[in-house]
């Protein structure tokens, strides 16, 4: 199962069919994206699910139905344990950015948490799940796919927030200051703490 957010309401990939309750289902091969999306925004439907029998084929069938623009991001930890955030649109949520040229999407994700933070150093522990979300560009939904890296840095300098990015704040946060910044994040982010 797959969640894709438009906003902070989820499309569900799944090959399970389940009585509608509080979501609708759809036939994945013949929806019509624009419509669910929009149904979504302008309803009270907590999700829509989108079915297909073959889980394999779930994603990759979804991927084609919108351009992808493909990014990578960072949950940094420092040595206190503390984890970098940034608020840009209003919204607390983590360093991540579009792909550039024949990067890697490590060497994306270290990039873009460089330049979005200032924060020097960094290491990649490990790699955090995939998230997925639809924004409009230009009047075209597109997906954006995310992938994630838990990274590490013993970096205590000056934060820097790159503000024609629209990045207004960067702090690091412990967990109780965590708890109260995801009442005003993104479901993706969420996920991912």
């Amino acid at each position: 199962m797959y969640k894709v957010f438009v906003n902070d309401k989820p499309i569900v990939l799944t090959t399970v069919e389940e009585p509608e309750t509080y979501f609708k289902n759809y036939k994945l091969k013949q929806v019509k994206l624009s419509r669910i999306i929009r149904e979504l925004n302008s309803t009270d439907l907590q999700e829509i699910r989108l079915i297909h029998k073959n889980e394999d084929k779930l994603l990759k069938k979804f991927l084609k139905k919108l351009p992808n623009v493909i990014a990578g991001g960072g949950k940094v930890y420092n040595d206190k344990g503390d984890i970098l955030f940034i608020y840009r649109n209003d919204k607390w949520d983590l360093p991540k950015g579009k792909i550039e040229g024949v990067e890697t999407i490590e060497e994306t994700a270290l990039r873009e948490v460089m330049e979005e933070t200032g924060v020097a150093g960094l290491e990649i522990v490990k790699p955090l799940e995939t998230t997925y979300h639809i924004f409009k560009r230009n009047g075209r939904n597109k997906l954006k796919i995310t992938y994630w890296f838990e990274m590490k840095t013993s970096f205590s300098g000056v934060l820097y927030a790159q503000e024609f990015e629209g990045i207004t704040k960067v702090e690091w946060l412990n967990p109780e200051q965590i708890k109260e910044a995801l009442k005003n994040s993104y479901a993706n982010i969420k996920l991912l703490i």
